[in-house]
């Protein structure tokens, strides 16, 4: 009650704000290169990265030093694995929109699913009850049409730590953005099952000017290698799904 009290006080220094970080913001776009690729040696193991501008890569030159690439290059070392990895995402998708794409997409199987989402959620507003709804609907259509049976579902972007916000803007979506992943994390934990794995990655992030793009709102080169190099040693350490199944 007392964050929907700030934002209704605070709603035209809001606006204001919002779209002066829309028109001042620089553009940047999507990773060059192509869509998948593979890396390393050894038995197959087919990597699906699913979601918003960071799937594509937004804030990096090209794809191998975007998440996909990073996190196949980095799974690849640390299991001893040939990692063929893949994108399906869109600029500016949110949950519900990033369904609809895997929905038209005709072929994609994969081992391991990652989906970073909720930016775009955020910014538009979804309500905490349809988000999980419309996470739960992705889940259940990435088990379906992909065969995954390992699911990382990384946490909501701190956009509280975001420069390109200014305050109290970012304060705002900041709590916004904690609540979705408060969401998030509850429907991988209902969801999460010894043979279809739904887990919930959230890191500790110190906010380092250099771990973003120029636009103080995408990650860097240096924000994607760090970001891929986390996720990769939770998963080597963590238990795969079970195969009796």
């Amino acid at each position: 009650m007392i964050h929907l009290a700030a934002k209704f006080a605070l709603g035209p220094l809001l606006l204001w704000q919002a779209r002066r970080v829309r028109r001042t913001t620089p553009r940047l776009p999507v990773a060059a290169g192509a869509l998948a690729g593979e890396v390393g040696k050894g038995e197959p193991l087919r990597l699906l990265v699913v979601g918003e501008s960071t799937a594509v890569g937004v804030g990096a030159a090209h794809h191998g030093e975007a998440l996909a690439g990073e996190l196949a290059a980095r799974l690849a070392a640390k299991l001893g694995r040939r990692v063929f990895w893949r994108v399906l995402g869109e600029n500016g998708a949110t949950a519900r929109r990033t369904l609809r794409l895997l929905e038209a997409t005709h072929t994609v199987a994969a081992d391991l699913a990652v989906v970073v989402l909720g930016v775009n959620d955020v910014l538009e507003q979804t309500r905490a009850a349809r988000w999980r709804r419309d996470i739960a609907a992705l889940v259940a259509a990435l088990h379906a049409r992909t065969g995954a049976r390992e699911l990382i579902l990384l946490e909501v972007p701190p956009l509280a730590h975001f420069p390109a916000l200014p305050r109290p803007l970012r304060d705002v979506l900041g709590a916004d953005a904690r609540r979705l992943d408060a969401a998030l994390a509850r429907v991988a934990a209902r969801l999460d099952a010894p043979a279809r794995r739904v887990r919930h990655y959230r890191f500790a992030f110190d906010g380092a000017r250099e771990f973003f793009a120029r636009d103080g709102f995408h990650p860097s080169a240096r924000g994607y290698a760090r970001w891929a190099e986390l996720i990769a040693d939770r998963l080597a350490r963590e238990p795969a799904a079970s195969p009796n199944h």
